[in-house]
């Protein structure tokens, strides 16, 4: 059951390309924007969607697969764990991310 926890799974398509950062000492880093689409019927009986929209960072040989074959549009199967991180802006203000680590990517499309 401790594979369980901590767990996430999405499928989705990138919303912009994927922005690449090479770190001395870390290797590479791929952030992205994934965009999971989701419907329901509203109490008016009409079909509603939505869009939930994920950050999402992959580090090392991961990052290097999708600096070389991710663009906006592409849809990606995702599995990895939530991580929560604060940080401080330029005017002194404290942010808070939640984002998904990978741990493994499935290419599934190509862009729209």
């Amino acid at each position: 059951m401790n594979n369980l926890r901590n767990r996430v799974q999405i499928i989705g398509h990138l919303g912009q390309d994927p922005e690449i950062k090479k770190i001395e000492g870390k290797g590479t880093l791929a952030k992205m924007n994934i965009a999971t689409n989701d419907s329901y019927k509203g109490s008016d009986g009409k079909t509603v969607k939505e869009t939930q929209w994920h950050n999402v960072t992959a580090w090392g040989k991961t990052a290097d697969l999708v600096e070389k074959y991710l663009k906006k549009g592409n849809e990606v199967a995702i599995e990895g764990k939530l991580s929560n991180r604060t940080y401080e802006d330029k005017e002194g203000v404290k942010k808070y991310v939640t984002e998904i680590i990978v741990n493994e990517i499935l290419f599934l499309k190509g862009g729209k």
